[in-house]
C-alpha cells in the first residue's frame, strides 16, 4: 500500500474472516505521509515500512511472513469469498497462480478489459498485480526489484516451474487507475509499455513514462 487512508480500512476489514481462521495478514507499506500505516495497524498481524515500488514492498512483506502460500494483493482489491479453499486445492497441483479478475467503475468497457485480461493470462501463462498473484513459498525467489512490469517478468521466471492455476473465481479490483486517466488512453499506454519490455526496453525508462 501507499497512501491509501480513505480504503484501507476496508480493505483489511474484508480479510478479517481469513485472518481469524488463522491467515497472516502482513502489510507492506511504501513510505505513506497519510496515516495509513497508523489505520491498518490495528487490523493486521503486522504492518512493516519498505522502500517505495511494488517488487520492493511485495518482497519485504514475503520476507517476514510465515505463511506456507504467499498471496499478494493490492491494497485496491478485494478477494472473493472461497479465496483460502480455492488457493489450497490449486496449490496441491501448481507452484503458483492467480484469479480471474473484475475491474469495478462506471465505464462499460471496464468490464471489456477484465475479461480480455482473464483470457490473456489463460492463454500466455502470464499474471498480473491486479490478479491477486499467489505461489508456494518453497517455490518463491522473489520478485525481480525493477520499477515496472515486475509482474510479468515474476510470471515468466515462474512459468518454468510450470504454468499457473489460472483460477474462474474473480478478485474486485478498482478501476480508478483507468476512468482517472482515461479508459481507452490508459489500455493504450499499457500495451505500448507491454511491447517495449517484451523488445527489451529498460523498466526504469518505461515507469517514468507510466507515472
Amino acid at each position: 500500500m501507499l497512501n491509501e487512508a480513505p480504503g484501507i480500512r476496508a480493505a483489511l476489514e474484508a480479510l478479517a474472516p481469513l485472518r481469524a481462521r488463522g491467515h497472516e495478514v502482513v502489510v507492506a507499506d511504501g513510505g505513506s505521509d497519510d496515516g495509513t500505516a497508523e489505520l491498518a495497524r490495528p487490523l493486521c498481524d503486522r504492518v512493516i515500512v519498505a522502500p517505495r515500488g511494488r517488487a520492493l514492498q511485495m518482497n519485504a512483506g514475503a520476507s517476514v511472513a510465515a505463511g506456507d502460500v504467499l498471496l499478494f494483493l493490492h491494497a485496491d482489491t478485494v478477494l472473493p469469498p472461497d479465496a483460502a479453499e480455492v488457493i489450497s486445492q490449486s496449490t496441491t497441483s501448481h507452484v503458483w497462480g492467480r484469479f480471474d479478475v473484475e475491474i469495478q467503475g462506471s465505464h462499460p468497457l471496464l468490464k471489456v478489459i477484465g475479461w480480455s485480461m482473464n483470457l490473456r493470462s489463460r492463454l500466455t501463462g502470464i499474471a498480473t498485480g491486479d490478479q491477486a498473484i499467489f505461489v508456494r513459498r518453497d517455490a518463491f525467489a522473489g520478485f525481480a526489484q525493477i520499477p515496472l512490469m515486475e509482474d510479468v517478468a515474476f510470471s515468466k521466471a515462474m512459468k518454468r516451474r510450470g504454468r499457473p492455476a489460472c483460477l474462474r473465481s474473480r478478485v474486485r479490483t478498482s478501476g480508478r487507475r483507468w476512468e482517472s486517466r482515461g479508459v481507452l488512453r490508459t489500455v493504450a499506454l499499457m500495451w505500448r509499455l507491454r511491447l517495449a519490455y517484451a523488445l527489451g526496453a529498460d523498466p526504469v525508462r518505461l515507469a517514468e513514462k507510466y507515472r
